[in-house]
């Protein structure tokens, strides 16, 4: 049976499935969605004559610009751009639907497509290559020596720019096994179960895919505040005592910390919720957490799914609250030894998961939770069960076909409703992370910070995520790029790496200038093995004075970065974006992924090669300011590559023209930078013109920008106009909604222009209509205009006039 419905005027979903026998599908309570419209399926049947049919169906609508069109006659579709007649996705006659394996391809113009997305494997470029194979499978790999394999995370989407700018999505709804080979002219998916549940997505700009994609998955969860601050974290801090140290050696430095992690280390015998009695017991650990949330710091811990054995509720209390095997709960092993797997598509689960949560909490306070292993992860081997445990077609699991029980639960193992492991293994991590998230909301009220190893579609509603087990080396530091820009994509905006890298010993060079990388992901920490040398940021004193400068820079720009927050919760928008998204249009972009941008024109140009003194960096055309010195440092007409300059201390970061930036002075915690004045930093494009937004709340009410919350949101805008020689540029502001309470104290004291044509004989400013005189500072320094000592309210409308 095949089934075309257009859901909404940009998304069309395309079901195939067994008429006959029911197949299992992604749950609806896990990702809820529309049920097609009726009137709008069309039928094909194995019981059917295809000599009855017409030779094709088409289906579309006025105000869509996709079209579907069902051909019988051999059977396959199309899905086309009705604006242009350009073909999106072409299946091919060979259609295969089988029990336990399902295959079809779709043709794709050799020189036109350009596509990006599909995961978690680290890749080389961000763009697809010709002959990409992409293992879709939850797999706990260290990913450090690892490329083209699958890895932690399961996201059969993409993207696929056109010639012109134009853009599409398609995503394969499947939870099963898969592999898709990407053969620059045609897409092929092998999938070992489940249906064919495709959707596509018409655009057709960038950021309009990732709308409408997040609207089916569910919109990227609201992230506090305080998680964009920097974090620090090691596998081997040995003791309480050893975390004091590093808490003070951050402040002696001077260096910004928001808060310090624990991983298993703090555990008795890496049981989840326990304290190891000796190295963290309560009465040293409770303490040192206090001292840091006085001092507006966070302290953030792990927790695997797995639940020790002898520590699990009794086998008559816990029955369907852990995976089964053989009619009794599968006992697998990691840290802890023998143990357990919580099933958390049973809502008795969820229930006992937010309870051991909360009386941790009730001990230690911890700010976050962090998910690891849950892929899930098993250390133990077993002998088959029955079929599921080998199945007829071998993905291509971790680059070698290995079983898809190879570090894993058995895929026999079943869950809650009698759901095989086989067809739920990629829901596991987004189960988890949504039981999480629910237990620290009811238990705190505020908002959860979750970060999760697993991911699947529509796990951004509940987690951050980071690229797990990386390595210490310079093409690790490089690789990062492109699996932060493919999570943006996929719905997850709140990503990062491990700075400096996890495994093996760093340099001073390599974590300088990861630093200085780092700083600019938008989650960003710091984490390494027990066995590698120490390499918190103020170990050598260069790598210091580059993490003075870099989160110096980040903590100035959080308004700009948290109201990437709110725009990507209210819309889907990457927060860390590939170039293409602001330039479309510019087909040079598309294989740009060695930089990136943060929002629409905040560009970063990083040192990813060891011993550089300068850096080759791709411009689009326009005019490019350096976020350092606020120099114009390069006007283009056309884009083109650059050579620039590369400091050892920082990376070079550049606003283009057209931008409002909000800025705050940097503390040491985000807590410090928030009570500090604003500055508004205004790059002019050629014609005169900027714009931009700030977003403001208190950083941790549940919700985000929601009817009836406490919010503020200011739109501010710039225009020139030149009458008779006389030339004003006016900066205003929009007050959309005024709620937030502190909006109505918190100023502006600054207001920075960049771009501004030199003034034949000087120049006049004006603030709310009046002069400025005695009660400001103006001034004009290498191109740049300044006015200073204002007090210009954030939650009230203002203007200012500069004329020249």
């Amino acid at each position: 049976m095949t089934g075309g419905s257009l859901e909404t005027d940009n998304q069309l979903h395309v079901r195939i499935t067994d008429a006959d026998h029911q197949r299992w599908e992604v749950p609806q309570d896990v990702i809820p969605r529309p049920e097609p419209a009726l009137e709008d399926v069309l039928l094909h049947s194995s019981g059917m004559s295809n000599a009855s049919l017409p030779g094709s169906s088409t289906m579309s609508s006025e105000s869509s610009d996709l079209t579907f069109t069902i051909h019988t006659v051999p059977f396959r579709f199309t899905v086309s751009r009705r604006s242009t007649g350009d073909v999106l996705f072409d299946t091919s006659a060979t259609l295969v639907f089988k029990n336990r394996y399902l295959e079809v391809t779709s043709a794709l113009p050799a020189r036109g497509a350009s596509l990006c997305g599909l995961g978690e494997q680290t890749k080389r470029t961000f763009r697809l290559q010709q002959n990409d194979t992409f293992t879709i499978w939850n797999e706990d790999l260290e990913r450090s020596d690892l490329l083209d394999i699958n890895l932690y995370s399961s996201h059969p989407f993409y993207m696929d720019v056109r010639p012109g700018g134009a853009a599409h999505g398609v995503l394969l709804l499947n939870t099963n096994g898969m592999d898709i080979k990407y053969g620059g002219s045609y897409i092929t998916y092998k999938v070992i179960g489940g249906v064919l549940d495709f959707y596509f997505f018409a655009g057709p700009s960038p950021l309009a895919v990732v709308d409408q994609y997040t609207q089916l998955i569910g919109r990227p969860a609201p992230m506090p505040y305080w998680s964009f601050g920097f974090h620090q974290c090691r596998y081997g801090y040995k003791s309480v005592a050893d975390l004091e140290g590093v808490v003070a050696g951050y402040a002696k430095a001077k260096i910004p910390l928001e808060s310090i992690w624990s991983d298993i280390d703090y555990m008795d015998g890496y049981q989840d919720f326990t304290l190891d009695p000796v190295n963290y017991p309560a009465k040293l650990l409770r303490p040192f957490v206090d001292r840091l949330h006085n001092n507006s710091q966070k302290y953030v811990v792990i927790i695997d799914p797995a639940i020790k054995k002898e520590a699990a509720p009794p086998q008559n209390e816990s029955v369907g609250l852990f995976l089964q095997r053989n009619g009794t709960n599968y006992v697998g092993r990691v840290w802890p030894g023998e143990v357990y797997y919580p099933d958390f598509m049973n809502p008795r689960t969820a229930e006992y998961w937010a309870q051991k949560i909360s009386e941790f909490r009730r001990t230690i306070p911890a700010d976050g939770l962090w998910c690891d292993m849950n892929e899930p992860s098993n250390f133990k081997a077993w002998e088959p069960l029955n079929e599921y445990d080998d199945s007829p077609y071998r993905i291509n699991n971790t680059g070698i076909h290995r079983n898809l029980n190879n570090k894993t639960v058995p895929v026999s193992a079943v869950h809650f409703n009698g759901v095989l492991e086989y067809d739920a293994h990629n829901l596991y991590g987004l189960l988890e992370s949504r039981a999480t998230h629910d237990a620290l909301l009811k238990d705190t009220a505020r908002r959860p910070f979750v970060l999760s190893r697993a991911t699947f579609v529509g796990s951004g509603r509940y987690t951050a995520h980071w690229t797990g087990d990386n390595a210490a080396r310079w093409d690790e530091l490089a690789h990062s790029i492109n699996t932060i820009l493919s999570f943006g994509l996929f719905g997850i905006p709140m990503m990062g790496a491990d700075i400096c890298g996890f495994n093996g010993n760093t340099t001073q060079e390599l974590c300088s200038r990861w630093i200085q990388l780092g700083a600019f992901y938008p989650f960003a920490r710091a984490h390494a093995e027990k066995t590698t040398v120490r390499r918190e940021l103020y170990v050598w004193e260069s790598t210091a004075q580059s993490a003075r400068k870099a989160l110096g820079m980040r903590y100035r720009m959080l308004p700009y970065m948290y109201t990437l927050m709110y725009e990507a919760h209210a819309t889907g928008s990457p927060i860390t974006r590939p170039l293409f998204f602001s330039y479309p249009q510019d087909a040079d972009t598309y294989g740009v992924d060695r930089q990136f941008l943060l929002g629409r024109g905040v560009l970063v140009s990083p040192v990813l090669e060891p011993g550089a003194t300068t850096v080759g960096a791709y411009f689009p055309a326009g005019r490019w300011f350096s976020l350092h010195d606020h120099s114009p440092a390069i006007t283009l007409q056309t884009g083109k590559r650059v050579t620039l300059p590369a400091p050892a201390d920082s990376a070079n970061v550049h606003l283009a023209g057209g931008n409002i930036l909000p800025l705050q002075q940097p503390g040491l915690t985000t807590s410090a930078t928030r009570q500090s004045e604003f500055h508004l930093l205004v790059a002019l494009a050629e014609n005169g013109t900027a714009s931009g937004e700030l977003f403001l709340d208190d950083g941790e009410s549940p919700e985000m920008g929601g009817m009836g919350g406490n919010w503020t949101l200011v739109r501010f805008g710039c225009n020139t106009e030149d009458s008779k020689g006389i030339i004003t540029t006016t900066v205003s502001s929009n007050v959309v909604q005024n709620s937030y309470a502190l909006s109505r104290t918190l100023v502006i004291g600054k207001v920075i222009f960049m771009g501004l044509p030199s003034p034949p004989k000087g120049f006049t400013v004006y603030v709310n209509g009046a002069e400025l005189k005695a009660a400001g500072t103006k001034s004009r320094t290498n191109g740049v205009f300044s006015v200073s000592g204002l007090s210009l309210v954030i939650g009230q409308q203002f203007e200012i006039k500069v004329v020249m």
